[in-house]
Order: C-alpha cells, then structure tokens, then sequence
C-alpha cells in the first residue's frame, strides 16, 4: 500500500472477490477409457511379447517334434517314389498330393533358395524345417532332388483356406473380445467410486476456495481416498476454528479497549480543568490503573491467541509437586492479604514427582486463584491428592458458586458471568480458557462443581508424566 490507491467511497459496497476455479471437471467416462486403454494396451503389448518369446525359447522343441511326427509320413513317401523311375516321379508325386491335406512337391536342389543352415541340414540327410509357412524340406537319396512338404498351416495353405475370415483369426479374435469385457467391466466398477470421491473433493475444494468454511466432504467410498478426505475435513475445521477465534479476538478485544480507552480520555480532558494537586493526582491514578488493564487485556489475548495459533511443544521437568504447588500458592498470598488462604498437602504422597512444563502450568494455578480471590469472601482451600496415574488439585472458594448451566461456558474465551461485569471484579474471561488451554496441552482436564466451603471448586486433573508431543 502506497497510500495513492483509490479508496470507495463511504456507504459503498465493496465489490464481492471470487476465486476462478481453473480445474475442469472431472470426466468418469474420460478417466473411465484413458485407464482402460492404458491398462489394456499394456496388458495386449505384454501378452504378444510373452508369446513371441515364449514361441522363439520353444522353438527348437517343436520343430523336433515336427520332425519326428512327419519323419514317418516322409519316408513312406520316399520308398513309393522309389518303386517308380525317376521319370514318373511328377506324375507320381501329383497323385500323392491328392491323398493330403498339405501341398506335396519335388524340387530340384540346385533351385532350392533357403538360409545357410537349412540347405546344411537338407545336405546332411536331416529334415530342414522353414518357419515361413512350416514347410518342410528332405533331400531324395542320390537323386538331386528334395521333397517339400507344406505349407502344414491352413493359414498358409490356400487350398484349405475356408472362406471368410480364419478359425485361428475368428477364435483369437473372440477369445480378445471377451477378455476386453470382462476387464471393462470389472474396471468400471474399480473406476467408479474413485471418481464419486475426485468429484466430491474437487467439489468440496472449490467450495473452500470460495470461502465456504462449512463445505465438508462426503465419506469417502474408496480407502485409497479416505486419508485424503480425513485430511481435508480437518484441514477445514482447523481453518474455520482459526478464522473463528480471530473474528472473536477481534471483536472482543474491541470491546473490551472501549471502555479503559474511554476513561483515558475522560481523564486527559479532566486533567487540564483539574486545579488542585488532589484531584490531579486522583486522575493520574486513574490513567496509571487504565493504562495497566490495557497491558493486562493484550498479555492475557495475546497468550490466549498463541495456544489458538498453534500447540507449543512441552517442556517437561521433573519437579517435587508439593514443594512446587506451595510456591504457586504462596507468590499469590499477598494478593489476598484479608483473605483465609490455606494449602492442604496431606494426602499427597511423600516426596512425590511430577513432570510439567514449569512455563505453562504455572498459569493454569495462578489463573483459578486470582479467581478465587475476587469471587471468594474470607476463605480459599487448595488441596491436592493422586487418583491412580492423575495428580488432581482442588481450588475451593466460599463465594456465591457457579450456576450449572454456565459451568461449561465460563471455559470459553472472553465469557463473564453477570456478576463479573464491574470493574472491581471483572476481568476478561481469558483466565479460565487459558487454564483449559493449559491442561489440553498437559493432557488433561479442566472442570468446576460445587465447593464444600459453599462457593465453586475449580479441579485440575492431568497424568503425573504426560508424554510430550
């Protein structure tokens, strides 16, 4: 700020902020088929690779066991050719290939154009095997000439070709097509919940953007995002519990500055007419106690805002508890000099420890004893016993008590009772919200019954070693 900004002017509405939701929504049929298709072709590009190399490691296998399946069928052939000259043997091999389902021919060897290492095999004696139509390939004995066998595959054989598409197309084809279904659907219904919680987060988010602090977000239906949602609804009560207290810090703070503001001020102007020493120093009185319950206001709202800000860490100390709590109450004596201030330690164990932080707990004791000094007559009773693990302190008064409806209230911040609202004995409700504040941290309790002296009886509960965050 410049301070050369243009301001609006008074009574007019300030233009109303709202955040642009850049996001697109979220498309279940779009997630639905990107994830399939990604799935899918992974799973298809896998499976051809797999049977590739599945079918190159069995390569050797099946073709011996090609080799001894027709090794047979060869030789049978080979001994009818003999039986006729050689002359005949085109006639011969025509009839014969009449009588098979694959194509039976008689090359010469000299016109043979096959790889290196079949021609070998061919020239050992040995059937050759091409893997290009499954054609087999096995020299005729001191003839010259070779036998070819195949194609064996339909696929590659015209003559037994079906019209239409293949049975091994057809049948792989179908075989696909119901592996893509059943996979469709079982990711739809893996899909679907998935994209219920994206959409109710980005709902919920955007609703935050925009400043709805109540929006929370429906229970998540898949477990992979209920941590999310947990983190976003907590995320939101913590935002809107800050933001809250702020707004009444703010407003009660205000409140509160009005008054001892107010009698400033009223005792500035007085003090120009003020023509004896009597009345001067009067008002000097009354700006120095002004002056000390404005300090006292923003000490008391400025520790109470930094427990609402943020956890502060526990310093835990061991301390003999009996010997401490006498201290506590003894540094406070001298605020109730007319007042029947008693320590009961009888029932504490001997030389008993505790761990706590000697910063913050102070604070809670103090805070109930202030209180019980301006709301007691003539007697206060601290005592304190052990209720298994719990060290329980007791501050009694015999003043006129606290109503049951209000004993929860009196712990909130900037909460007063009717009676409290004179100057006298006021203050600023931020005692008690302190004190609870305290034992949270402490982990443990804050509560106020009746007191057997006849007034209110604040108790303090809390683990004799409180583990520390």
């Amino acid at each position: 700020m410049t301070g050369t900004e243009p301001q609006p002017a008074e009574g007019a509405e300030l233009p109303k902020r709202r955040l642009r939701w850049r996001g697109r929504r979220y498309s279940l049929s779009k997630i639905f088929f990107n994830f399939y298709l990604l799935v899918m072709g992974t799973f298809v590009a896998i499976a051809f690779f797999a049977d590739a190399l599945i079918s190159t490691a069995l390569k050797g296998i099946t073709d011996d066991y090609a080799r001894r399946f027709m090794r047979g069928t060869i030789l049978m052939i080979e001994e009818d050719l003999f039986r006729h000259p050689k002359y005949s043997w085109d006639k011969r091999i025509r009839l014969l290939d009449e009588k098979f389902a694959y194509r039976l021919a008689i090359e010469e060897r000299s016109n043979l154009n096959l790889p290196p290492p079949l021609l070998e095999q061919i020239d050992a004696g040995n059937i050759a095997i091409h893997r290009d139509g499954e054609v087999m390939y096995y020299a005729l004995r001191k003839s010259g000439q070779v036998l070819v066998v195949g194609p064996l595959s339909p696929s590659h054989n015209p003559e037994l070709q079906a019209s239409g598409i293949p049975l091994e197309i057809r049948t792989r084809l179908l075989t696909w097509s119901v592996i893509g279904l059943l996979f469709a659907v079982a990711l739809w219904f893996w899909v679907r919940p998935i994209w219920r919680d994206l959409e109710a987060l980005r709902q919920t988010a955007r609703a935050l953007g925009e400043g709805d602090l109540a929006a929370r977000s429906p229970g998540a239906q898949s477990k992979l995002f209920a941590p999310l949602t947990d983190t976003l609804d907590g995320m939101a009560e913590q935002i809107q519990r800050l933001i809250a207290t702020q707004k009444e810090l703010s407003s009660a703070i205000s409140h509160e500055l009005r008054t001892p503001i107010a009698r400033l001020r009223f005792a500035s102007e007085m003090m120009s007419e003020a023509n004896s020493p009597e009345e001067r120093q009067r008002l000097n009185t009354m700006m120095e106690n002004d002056l000390e319950e404005l300090d006292k206001l923003i000490d008391s709202s400025l520790t109470y805002a930094r427990f609402e800000r943020e956890t502060p860490l526990l310093n835990l100390t061991r301390v003999d508890f009996a010997e401490w709590l006498e201290d506590q109450v003894d540094s406070l004596r001298i605020l109730g000099r007319d007042m029947d201030l008693q320590l009961d330690l009888s029932q504490l164990p001997d030389n008993l420890s505790v761990s706590l932080d000697k910063k913050h707990m102070p604070q809670a004791i103090s805070n109930l004893l202030r209180n019980a000094l301006k709301y007691g007559k003539q007697q206060i009773r601290v005592s304190s016993h052990c209720e298994g693990d719990l060290i329980v302190v007791h501050v009694d008064d015999d003043g006129i008590g606290i109503p049951t409806a209000e004993r929860e209230r009196i712990f909130s911040a900037f909460t007063r009772l009717d009676r409290s609202r004179d100057r006298a004995t006021g203050g600023y409700g931020l005692g008690l919200a302190i004190t609870r504040r305290v034992m949270e941290l402490h982990g443990g309790t804050a509560s106020v019954t009746d007191s057997p002296l006849g007034g209110a009886r604040f108790t303090l509960a809390w683990p004799q070693h409180p583990a520390a965050d």
